[in-house]
């Protein structure tokens, strides 16, 4: 898949200091989203991604791991493996906490161990077990807005996650250099 870029005028949406509204249209929008994260990401980031069944939440993580000049083609669901990894700009692991019931189920898998400096994580289901969650990490939770159309909702928590989120922003809807008033024709006016 070749991934476009996402912009203001392709991505209608709302925003905050520590969050962002999308409406994502397709697929490949979500994909895309993925692609623009996954090529901010620095190290040691967690996403913590929500959503019911067929939101989104592997769509997205095939455009983070793209973004991170891995092979998106290889990645699939965890559920039933639980934990992929994946080697690009960055390491990253993909967690899917769905078929896991108990607390110490996680434990057998060593999620805390993935939670370092140097690898990536993104979490599928990441709200079965949020008490595990670093404190520092940025949420994306997907729902159901049609058939084809997802909102998603991208919330920081904690300094690293609100660079990230910041960095983000900048990509998708950049501020004008010079955001001055103009006149409806577009030329800026002067102070008076």
């Amino acid at each position: 898949m070749k991934y476009g870029t996402l912009s203001c005028d392709d991505v209608p949406m709302a925003t905050s200091i520590r969050s962002l509204n999308l409406l994502l249209s397709s697929a490949g929008e979500t994909e895309s989203f993925g692609y623009t994260i996954g090529r901010l990401l620095h190290r040691g980031e967690v996403l913590a991604l929500i959503g019911e069944l067929g939101a989104g939440k592997t769509a997205l993580v095939r455009g983070i791991v793209a973004g991170l000049d891995a092979s998106a083609a290889s990645v699939t669901s965890p559920t039933f493996l639980i934990v992929h990894e994946y080697r690009g700009r960055l390491p990253i692991a993909h967690i899917d906490l769905y078929r896991l019931q108990r607390l110490e189920e996680t434990e057998s898998i060593g999620l805390a161990d993935y939670f370092t400096e140097e690898t990536v994580v993104a979490i599928e289901w990441a709200d079965r077990f949020p008490q595990l969650l670093p404190e520092d990490r940025l949420e994306v939770k997907i729902a159901h807005r049609t058939r084809t159309t997802r909102r998603a909702r991208v919330e920081a928590r904690g300094p690293r996650s609100r660079l990230l989120l910041a960095r983000i922003k900048k990509m998708i809807c950049p501020v004008p250099r010079s955001a001055g008033p103009r006149h409806r024709d577009g030329r800026k006016t002067s102070p008076r």
